[in-house]
């Protein structure tokens, strides 16, 4: 397929300024069953109330400890996880209304951590690669494949006929990624998608997808919990805390100065190359709550050192931080209508 080529899928409806995608209030539980009759005892809130957008052409980072609803949230965009209140809409369309889930899988493909498991053992590289499209009804699997093989920087003549475990893991996540945009996508999603490669290799994947994004004109959203990954790669940050966003900006903003505490604590934890720079104490003390039943008002606040009866008793909502409008963050200490005493002040990390 000729790059210039624009298969129906890929046709841009909003134009440039109304976003690739728009995710409004995603909400999803899981049931927890016990019992020799699997009753419902518990409930999971894995992703409550998650609002943002991804622009075209950004690459947007989301960060945050294990649990607290990134890959959730990338299920839920792309139709793999069913969503239990809220909505995506993918460049003013409505998932499940406007645009079908056949559609959105050929424009939103995703890039899983775990490079093995992502393939079928039983099929060669190239049959993994002309899987999609071929079930789709796109043209020319077979080539496609091998074209997009050797962008990927696999030669096809070596690899076309080899089996997954005949690979390393990032040759492997080549594949996967050959096979992502097998499909012709608009948005990638990438899933933890070089955190378990050797540091050289993941150096040499993330300028792949580098070069792949502006030579397609692709949309990223890049989940990671390595810091510097995400600031080389992304533009902008978005940070989740127990299944809710709590910042989100600009990341050369959010780098400079992380206007919530959870974010605070979080680069505080990255390690430096200073041997001077020694931490004394942990920037963040005790685990998560339990998301079974999280804690009310702001759920942070068993785990602030900033936290008040406001924090208890209210959630916060996404307010401006700073002079940049594209900062935002929930916290009652940035608001200074939220009667936080510290409120708008500058205050020590």
């Amino acid at each position: 397929m000729s790059k210039t080529e624009v298969l129906p899928h890929q046709a841009d409806r909003g134009g440039p300024r109304q976003p690739l995608i728009l995710a409004q209030n995603l909400k999803k539980h899981f049931p927890v069953r016990s019992g020799l009759l699997n009753r419902q005892t518990a409930t999971v809130h894995a992703v409550d109330g998650v609002s943002f957008e991804v622009r075209k052409g950004e690459t947007l980072g989301i960060v945050g400890e294990s649990g607290c609803g990134k890959s959730t949230t990338a299920r839920l965009l792309i139709g793999l996880t069913e969503l239990d209140d809220g909505s995506v809409i993918f460049d003013g369309d409505i998932l499940g209304s406007d645009i079908s889930l056949k559609e959105m899988r050929r424009s939103v493909q995703m890039v899983f951590q775990d490079s093995y498991a992502s393939l079928n053992p039983r099929l060669t590289i190239a049959d993994s690669i002309a899987f999609g499209p071929k079930v789709q009804g796109l043209s020319d699997p077979k080539d496609r494949a091998r074209d997009l093989m050797a962008r990927v920087g696999l030669d096809p003549n070596r690899f076309a006929h080899r089996y997954p475990h005949e690979l390393s893991g990032g040759q492997r996540q080549r594949v996967n990624i050959a096979r992502a945009l097998a499909m012709s996508p608009r948005l990638v999603i990438l899933d933890e998608a070089v955190s378990a490669l050797d540091k050289s290799v993941e150096a040499q994947v993330l300028n792949l997808l580098t070069e792949l994004r502006k030579e397609f004109g692709l949309t990223y959203v890049f989940i990671s919990h390595d810091l510097n990954v995400v600031r080389y790669i992304s533009d902008r940050v978005l940070v989740m805390y127990l299944g809710e966003v709590v910042e989100v900006g600009p990341v050369e903003a959010i780098y400079a100065k992380q206007a919530h505490p959870y974010t605070v604590s979080l680069f505080a934890a990255m390690p430096s190359m200073d041997p001077d720079n020694r931490t004394e104490e942990p920037p963040l003390a005790g685990d998560p709550p339990n998301p079974i039943d999280p804690p009310s008002g702001c759920r942070f606040h068993t785990r602030c050192r900033f936290a008040e009866h406001v924090c208890r008793d209210k959630p916060p909502t996404l307010a401006t931080f700073g002079e940049n409008p594209d900062h935002l963050a929930a916290c009652h200490l940035r608001d200074p209508s939220s009667g936080h005493s510290l409120a708008g002040k500058e205050v020590a990390a």
